[in-house]
């Protein structure tokens, strides 16, 4: 594994433990985030050369050209990880959470989505890796807008799968749908099956170099997804209320 690869949303959680997992397979690096401070200092830890570029996902327009000013500066990307999100529990249904929720997690994610498929498409390849969730199997009523917007990440990234296989480039899409990772995202203490960033950041690197189509992190998440999905509504209510 040697190339370029950008991870948006690198400060922190995984997509800061997957920059060092990159950075150990060779990759140079690019690391995209609001917060410039702490993308310096990770990019002074990795072993190979990091590029900088301080981005706001929920500035749609904006994030296109930082992304597109990272790709000239780094002479190319063969892989782009998506891993900028946010999510809040929000039981009385307030408008900005869920509007900040949107513009990242659906708004920005498609627009760096889509600037990373017309960028392989120039080159002729290029792994576009977005990270989704298995909130997105389920409607969730303390966090409505985060299960729906990973629903939207999975699906999207699903129609870009297809949509890269009839074009002439060779892209590959991969879905990363994590349980719970010990990130600010986690909302709760003592979740069961919880991995650390690093664990997680190691199962996706493997992913990548396997080129999957999906994987679930941990494994054993897929039972979980298998099980919600063979739940009757009713079930789902009390569960997920």
């Amino acid at each position: 594994m040697t190339g370029n690869a950008v991870i948006v949303g690198a400060s922190s959680g995984i997509g800061r433990a997957l920059a060092h997992e990159l950075a150990e397979a060779g990759y140079d690096v690019g690391l995209a985030a609001r917060r410039t401070e702490q993308l310096k200092e990770i990019g002074a830890e990795l072993p190979t050369h990091a590029y900088v570029a301080t981005m706001d996902v929920t500035d749609a327009d904006d994030a296109i050209d930082g992304f597109e000013e990272l790709a000239e500066a780094m002479g190319g990307i063969d892989l782009v990880v998506l891993s900028a999100g946010v999510g809040h529990e929000n039981r009385d249904v307030e408008w900005e959470p869920e509007r900040e929720t949107i513009d990242v997690n659906v708004r920005g994610f498609a627009a760096l989505a889509t600037a990373a498929m017309r960028h392989f498409r120039k080159r002729g390849s290029g792994h576009l890796v977005g990270i989704s969730s298995v909130a997105s199997r389920f409607g969730n009523g303390g966090a409505p807008a985060y299960s729906a917007s990973k629903a939207f990440v999975s699906n999207y990234l699903e129609g870009l799968r297809y949509n890269g296989s009839a074009a002439d480039a060779d892209v590959t899409v991969t879905t990363i749908e994590p349980g719970y990772v010990d990130t600010e995202m986690a909302m709760g203490d003592n979740l069961f099956w919880m991995c650390s960033p690093e664990t997680a950041a190691a199962q996706i690197r493997r992913a990548i170099e396997k080129e999957r189509s999906h994987v679930y992190v941990t494994r054993r998440w897929r039972l979980v997804a298998w099980f919600i999905r063979a739940m009757p509504e009713f079930v789902r209510k009390r569960v997920f209320v």
